[in-house]
């Protein structure tokens, strides 16, 4: 065990000891004993009171991450077991496992530490110098417990090719751990098929956060004209395309475009199209041409990425939810989504009455959403919460 402790000054910590995770760098008084960067190390308050043991670095504003609050835990091969399944426990009762999201950092207790399961597949990305020392013996006792309900994993991704990275003094990386496989990966979920490339798709290859999401539009597409706006590889699209007449999706990215189209034959289904545009040329567009839909889905990349470009992200969520709301026919419906935490609900809510005075129409809530449970809430960590996802009817 860590020698090494470090102190807190005093009236500091007040995120930790509101039950968070992070330490940042000026909450720190003193470091007591040697250390290199990533290890883990003991934490004190001020008067001596133990608070745990976290990962230390030095190359990041979150100096320390904790790991445990127990001031007694031993970090090896049985700690590690118990979080992993406890994990995958929350998962079995709270989501279809078939994939889904397996590890999700600090919400799991193994800061900065993603793992996604595709059926067999696993796809990891590590994002803190601390966790990324351990990914690999993680990972394997990840498998371990899989194994236990009979899951046999044939191979791992690294995802670890964020700009985060670089804020801990790591370098950006992805290749296999372990034996190299074939990277697109077929997965089935609400009754659609997927082709998942874990290698070049988005983050770890899907969007696992907007499972239940998904599921939810599907009984509002039926039988109706459905526009999937930002559709990425047609994961709405195809949802909306079981039960609509006729459904339309768009994205910027032609290499998205193709595989939203290798997806849609995946599945059989002809009453979906796909095609590259930009979205937010493109609404003003349909609109003075009269287009109408009976659903309309809004999908946007992250317009918040910092919290100094709130202000400009509220304005870009305005107008294209303006524009969605001018194509929506009266009583039909608009789903639409923030997957920024800077963009508060509180935020979403005011932007969405404006987007509708702007528009000229009314709307009444049918449901306020959020991510899928795999990606678990934790409210002592604010950046857990990050999706919201609104449907409304516009009147």
């Amino acid at each position: 065990m860590t020698d090494t402790t470090a102190v807190l000054k005093k009236h500091e910590g007040r995120l930790l000891k509101a039950g968070g995770s992070w330490i940042f760098d000026n909450e720190i008084s003193e470091i007591r004993g040697d250390y290199i960067n990533g290890d883990l190390i003991r934490v004190e308050d001020f008067d001596g009171y133990p608070m745990g043991t976290g990962f230390i670095n030095r190359n990041s504003k979150i100096r320390i991450r904790m790991l445990t609050r127990d001031p007694e835990a031993v970090i090896d091969d049985a700690f590690l077991r118990k979080r992993l399944s406890d994990a995958w426990n929350y998962r079995k009762k709270t989501v279809d496992t078939s994939s889904c999201r397996v590890i999700f950092g600090e919400a799991d207790f193994l800061p900065g530490l993603t793992v996604d399961k595709y059926e067999d597949i696993l796809v990891a990305e590590s994002l803190a110098l601390g966790i990324d020392r351990m990914k690999e013996r993680i990972l394997s006792l990840l498998c371990e417990v899989l194994a236990e309900d009979g899951i046999k994993i044939r191979g791992i991704y690294e995802r670890s090719d964020s700009k985060e990275r670089l804020k801990e003094g790591m370098e950006r990386k992805k290749g296999f751990i372990g034996e190299p496989f074939y990277t697109d990966v077929i997965i089935s979920e609400n009754g659609v098929r997927y082709i998942v490339d874990v290698k070049d798709g988005q983050k770890t290859g899907f969007f696992l956060d907007q499972k239940y999401n998904r599921l939810a539009i599907q009984h509002l597409a039926e039988g109706g004209e459905v526009l999937d706006c930002f559709t990425h590889t047609g994961s709405f699209a195809l949802n909306a395309a079981l039960r609509a007449s006729r459904v339309t999706g768009v994205d910027a990215s032609e290499r998205a475009v193709e595989m939203a189209r290798r997806n849609a034959e995946l599945n059989g289904l002809t009453n979906v199209s796909f095609e590259q545009a930009d979205v937010l040329d493109l609404l003003p567009r349909l609109a003075e041409e009269g287009r109408q839909y009976d659903l309309v889905i809004l999908d946007p990349p992250a317009f918040a990425k910092a919290k100094a470009n709130v202000r400009n992200a509220v304005r870009g969520y305005t107008a294209i939810n303006r524009d969605g709301m001018k194509l929506v026919k009266p009583g039909g419906f608009l789903a639409t989504c923030s997957c920024s935490h800077f963009m508060t609900r509180e935020l979403f809510e005011n932007m969405l009455k404006q987007a509708a005075r702007e528009a000229h129409v009314r709307f009444r809530l049918v449901e306020a959403r959020a991510q899928s449970p795999d990606h678990p809430v934790m409210w002592t960590a604010a950046e857990s919460y990050y999706l919201k996802f609104y449907i409304v009817q516009v009147l």
